[in-house]
């Protein structure tokens, strides 16, 4: 319960300072709620599957802090990004090895349509960076929808599955709003589907009857 009330003060606190625009408020508190979901995840089954959540989660916090960190380290927070999703690819091999074709197609389709539509849009000399991680980050999808209907727990596969469409969906919006067409509501969008992502991404680690 303490993690929990940890993550909710991080991010109603996010929240707020995004809405007066205190960015320094926002640095301070922007990376409590996934190093509360690190906090959580240590009361899971230790695991080979909990130790890459686990740095996927680090890597995550540092990612966390390098984008909102005051200057442009975009490229620095996508490379922590980048690890992230590479230790929760890892993670979900650990337990899930079968091709997956038809997971592998809806990964491939969704990272080639994001990134075509990126593309046309000049990433400069962001293209070699953004390639490298759309491709991570679907062969990440893939692997977490390859666990579906396979001798894994249920509800692990589904948490996984939904917090890795989650975190898909939030870098999509990453993307459009730097990219393509930026939006008003973009940085509330981004960080509740991240969360939410993260959240049961960490959640698929704990045997069902702990959750």
């Amino acid at each position: 319960m303490g993690w929990l009330i940890l993550a909710l003060m991080g991010a109603v606190t996010f929240v707020y300072g995004l809405t007066v625009h205190a960015a320094l408020l926002c640095l301070l508190v922007k990376p409590l709620p996934v190093l509360a979901l690190l906090g959580w995840l240590h009361d899971a089954p230790p695991s080979d599957y909990r130790r890459w959540i686990s740095l996927g989660l680090i890597f995550s916090l540092l990612g966390d802090v390098l984008l909102a960190w005051p200057g442009d380290l975009f490229v620095f927070g996508l490379g922590a990004f980048l690890v992230a999703h590479l230790a929760y690819l890892k993670a979900y091999l650990s337990d899930c090895r079968n091709l997956a074709l038809l997971p592998l197609i809806i990964a491939s389709g969704v990272g080639t349509l994001l990134l075509g539509i990126l593309i046309a849009n000049d990433l400069g000399p962001l293209l070699v960076p953004v390639i490298v991680y759309a491709v991570a980050i679907s062969a990440m999808l893939w692997r977490a929808l390859a666990r579906l209907g396979t001798d894994v727990p249920k509800r692990s596969a589904w948490l996984a599955a939904a917090g890795a469409l989650a975190f898909v969906f939030s870098d999509s919006v990453i993307g459009i709003d730097r990219f393509v067409a930026p939006f008003h509501a973009a940085p509330y969008v981004i960080i509740l589907s991240y969360w939410l992502g993260q959240w049961a991404i960490a959640a698929s680690a704990f045997k069902q009857k702990s959750l």
